[in-house]
């Protein structure tokens, strides 16, 4: 799958340069500096994970920076490039452009090309803008058990926080803020807190921002695939440490009312770690409580109404983060993004807070997600 991705990711860059370069003034210094500049961004995300661990900090940083605003860009390049292609083809069938095109050609190329150049600028610039921006989703819905003297709980839901070079301690700061608003019983992740390795959350001290969370009951998560990408083992151990509960294929009963499992993820067994079914994890457990399970990416939603799970939370997804991947994510996914019943197992897929590579979203915002799950009342 990552080899097709990249053979993909290869073609796209392959033929927006070669488009590139046909707009380009056939002078040696215009085109040298395009070319330059084309495959330094086409080329830093890559090896900025290498480069940071080996060379000054601000590098590979800056490589990080470069590169994921380049996926985006390269994306909206390409369609826009597709397309064009796709116009003059029905011309050479058909001919419909205008005689001042035609007139002189080489001119239009030029500003066709700065157009589009301004165009997916703005549009990447907006994304940028929008990903910065999340905003609080309401939801209610009812489990129909009792849960101790509860009769209702108030969850704050985040997921794909992505902490790292992109997602620094100052927008967590801001993020940690919102949750506090909302005077949560209960903070749940399911999953991405990190984005590659610790060490970026370690150095910017993240942890104290986690700290100052206020909840009744706390702050649960379950890793996700990214924890996966440097060592989990040490995301879970910082996280630990700094407020947050990271349930690995575990449960916790909270204030005897209601559990939450948080599960491996299902990127656990690649990496030589098993993933237990949520049967066995729920196997011994009062079930006439509320069960609340936490797992990163949202397969097999059935399978989890099955065992008679209450609710299950996932993100992963981002909704494609910006479009038309959104598309693509929809085909995958029974819950790409949002809420569904089954059976009597409410699911929640949230499109996250964070972002993953490019710090851009378009065609969804980021959300913190706000709940009030009521219980059945006490006779």
């Amino acid at each position: 799958m990552f080899s097709l991705g990249f053979a993909i990711l290869i073609f796209m860059n392959i033929y927006v340069f070669i488009r590139g370069w046909q707009a380009v003034p056939a002078h040696f210094f215009p085109r040298i500096l395009y070319m330059a500049l084309y495959w330094l961004a086409a080329f830093s995300f890559f090896p900025s994970r290498y480069v940071e661990t080996r060379f000054p900090p601000f590098l590979g940083k800056a490589l990080t920076w470069i590169g994921s605003f380049w996926i985006v860009a390269l994306i909206y390049f390409f369609l826009a490039v597709l397309f064009l292609d796709a116009l003059r083809l029905a011309n050479h069938i058909r001919p419909f452009f205008p005689a001042a095109v035609l007139r002189n050609y080489p001119r239009a190329k030029y500003v066709t090309a700065i157009v589009i150049l301004g165009v997916v600028g703005a549009v990447v610039l907006g994304g940028h803008i929008n990903s910065r921006i999340p905003r609080i989703r309401e939801l209610e819905f009812s489990v129909d058990k009792k849960a101790g003297d509860l009769k209702k709980l108030d969850i704050v839901l985040l997921s794909d926080l992505h902490l790292g070079n992109i997602i620094g301690r100052s927008r967590l700061k801001k993020i940690v803020d919102k949750i506090n608003a909302l005077h949560p019983d209960v903070v749940l992740i399911p999953g991405d807190v990190v984005d590659r390795g610790v060490e970026p959350v370690i150095k910017e001290n993240m942890g104290e921002e986690f700290e100052r969370i206020q909840s009744v009951y706390g702050v649960f998560a379950c890793a996700g695939n990214h924890e996966y990408f440097g060592s989990v083992e040490k995301a879970s151990a910082y996280l630990n440490a700094h407020n947050v509960t990271v349930l690995r294929d575990s449960a916790v009963k909270v204030a005897d009312a209601f559990y939450v499992i948080g599960r491996e993820d299902r990127s656990a067994p690649r990496r030589g770690l098993a993933r237990k079914g949520l049967k066995e994890l729920m196997d011994g457990m009062e079930t006439k409580l509320p069960v609340i399970v936490l797992d990163h990416q949202p397969y097999d939603l059935g399978d989890t109404a099955a065992v008679g799970a209450d609710v299950q939370f996932s993100g992963h997804t981002h909704y494609g983060q910006f479009w038309p991947v959104n598309h693509i994510v929809k085909a995958i996914y029974e819950v790409a993004w949002g809420y569904k019943k089954i059976g009597n197992t409410h699911f929640y897929v949230t499109n996250g807070v964070g972002t993953w590579g490019p710090p851009v979203r378009v065609g969804n915002r980021p959300e913190i997600v706000h709940i009030r799950l009521n219980f059945q009342s006490r006779d």
